[in-house]
């Protein structure tokens, strides 16, 4: 027995709303609303790690029967958009699943090997925020210094050659450059830049 054709046809784009990265995919449904977000492996991971909540999903548009939206997916879903750095889809639309040649060993070895460096992203995301906390504690406990030089001395030979350097004009590093403060904190831009509001040209007051 056929199966009863759904009501709807559409082509939908899921969108995290914490890194802006997004997934085409296509569904039939007798709920218009029935809060489909997709099933691509990507997809599933960046909403187990970022939540339903901060995932949309938008209807980009319909189609008559399920075998137009295939060729709409196939059509919107290709090659380039797949290469795109923010696309979480892995396969060209159309499919509706990996073929059987999809379906081997190597096949199942990239999804394995795709879902292993998700966790490493994930991983090295919260060793780095652990790492500036890390370093700000140190810092407010004066434990830290910001001179990469403390304790060191430069030997005479280098010393000379600091001396006899030439740092006038373009050779010097910070040639082009203007110290600005908000009274709280300095830092230099280009002279070229616009100074942002509530900065001014100078440097903090000790």
């Amino acid at each position: 027995m056929p199966r009863k054709q759904k009501k709807y046809h559409f082509i939908y784009k899921t969108t995290c709303k914490v890194n802006k990265k997004y997934y085409y995919g296509m569904h039939s449904t007798h709920n218009i609303e029935d809060d489909y977000l997709g099933s691509g492996k990507r997809l599933r991971y960046s909403i187990n790690k970022y939540g339903r909540e901060n995932h949309i999903r938008e209807i980009l548009e319909y189609c008559k029967n399920r075998k137009e939206l295939k060729n709409r997916e196939s059509e919107i879903v290709n090659l380039n958009e797949l290469a795109k750095k923010d696309c979480m889809n892995l396969q060209p639309g159309g499919g509706g699943g990996f073929t059987k040649e999809q379906s081997t060993k190597g096949a199942k070895k990239r999804n394995e090997l795709l879902w292993h460096s998700l966790l490493y992203e994930d991983w090295r995301e919260k060793k780095i925020e652990e790492q500036r906390i890390r370093y700000k504690k140190l810092w407010q406990e004066g434990k830290m210094n910001s001179s990469r030089f403390t304790n060191k001395k430069h030997s005479k030979e280098t010393k000379e050659k600091m001396r006899n350097a030439d740092r006038t004009g373009i050779k010097n590093s910070q040639f082009g450059t203007s110290w600005i403060t908000n009274d709280k904190e300095s830092k230099k831009i280009h002279k070229n830049d616009l100074i942002p509001e509530g900065w001014r040209l100078g440097r903090k007051l000790r």
